[in-house]
């Protein structure tokens, strides 16, 4: 099944994401269930949030992974939501 993973920073928190960030790519690339993902960026350009569409076979591992994030591990995010997601469109 596929997860989204949506997640916002808290406020002013955007020295956290950089001095964090090789951890979180890194996660992400060791784990091997992120299909899509990437920041949400705010109108002057600087990330405020992600987006990551996961592959797992349930959303029990979605959350889990979300919570091992290093993102989510240092405090970065103000709201994390975990939803089922269904790709219509796109390969």
């Amino acid at each position: 099944m596929h997860a989204a993973i949506i997640c916002r920073d808290k406020p002013g928190s955007s020295e956290l994401r950089k001095t964090t960030r090789e951890a979180h790519l890194a996660y992400v690339e060791q784990s091997g269930v992120v299909k899509i993902g990437g920041p949400f960026l705010d109108p002057a350009g600087a990330m405020v949030g992600s987006l990551l569409i996961l592959e797992v076979p349930d959303l029990a591992a979605a959350a889990a992974w979300a919570e091992a994030d290093p993102y989510a591990q240092a405090g970065l995010f103000e709201e994390v939501s975990v939803i089922e997601w269904k790709q219509v469109i796109g390969a």
